[in-house]
């Protein structure tokens, strides 16, 4: 074959192969532009966008003139509108705090029990049954709460009973420098006092017992016993008329009462 011939076979089969492309290229749909693929600049003509191309920026889809998906322009947002602000977040609940049960204390608890007792002991109305609650009242006025103010007013009570005067004192002196709010050691020092003819010591120890505790009837019919003492049956009477008003039903209290009401007040005519 010669050169010229092989020239003119390779132009038809480049011709063929165009003619096949053409005619495909008829035979396939165009597409048509997607509504917001065409970029609008003013001044300008239309620009269509390549297909699946998207406009954005200042003349895109947020610019003048932008077409949405279904072709209807978008407007562009007015400068007063605010994005809408997300509603504010209730304030967190902290788990409210139960306190603990709160319980009373010792000393509370001994002056709860010693109001119910001094309350039977106005309303017993006999001697008998008014001793019980006496003897109950004593039973709690002899605890300190310390053990060793315990032990001590032990060994002084000791040493009283056996009268030695002066051991007990020593011992009670100790107690009332440790435990001094404690009523009954006072009491019990202003007891060894009178003993010992200390009027002047005991009246100032009974003085101190009646400061923290009032109502001490021991106390009371002990004031009354230092000042009939003293000469001073008027006071005196007062005193016995206190002790009964807390204790009524003391008989020997009674007796010294009717007495020195005869003595101070005379007879009623």
């Amino acid at each position: 074959m010669t050169r010229s011939s092989v020239a003119l076979l390779l132009a038809a089969a480049c011709a063929g192969l165009f003619a096949l492309s053409a005619a495909a290229e008829e035979d396939l749909p165009v597409p048509a532009p997607r509504p917001g693929d065409v970029l609008r600049i003013p001044g300008l003509p239309p620009i269509q966008m390549p297909p699946g191309a998207r406009v954005y920026g200042p003349h895109g889809r947020q610019g003048p003139g932008v077409l949405d998906e279904d072709g209807t322009p978008v407007p562009r947002p007015e400068a007063s509108e605010k994005p809408a602000l997300a509603p504010p977040r209730a304030p967190e609940q902290k788990p409210q705090r139960i306190p603990p049960h709160s319980t009373p204390t010792e000393q509370a608890q001994r002056a709860n029990v010693l109001d119910k007792l001094f309350s039977q002991l106005k309303a017993s109305d006999s001697a008998d049954s008014a001793k019980g609650v006496a003897d109950a009242i004593q039973r709690v006025w002899s605890r300190s709460g310390s053990d060793t103010a315990d032990l001590m007013m032990s060994r002084a009570m000791t040493a009283l009973a056996a009268k030695d005067l002066t051991t007990a004192e020593s011992l009670l002196d100790s107690i009332v420098r440790i435990e001094p709010d404690w009523a009954e050691a006072w009491n019990k020092r202003a007891t060894v006092r009178f003993l010992r003819d200390d009027y002047d010591g005991a009246m100032a120890d009974i003085d101190e017992t009646l400061r923290r505790e009032p109502r001490h009837f021991g106390a009371l019919s002990g004031l009354g016993a230092i000042l009939q003492k003293s000469d001073l049956d008027k006071r005196a009477l007062e005193a016995y008329r206190r002790a009964l008003d807390v204790y009524p039903e003391q008989p020997d209290v009674k007796k010294i009462v009717d007495k020195l009401k005869l003595e101070v007040e005379g007879r009623d005519i």
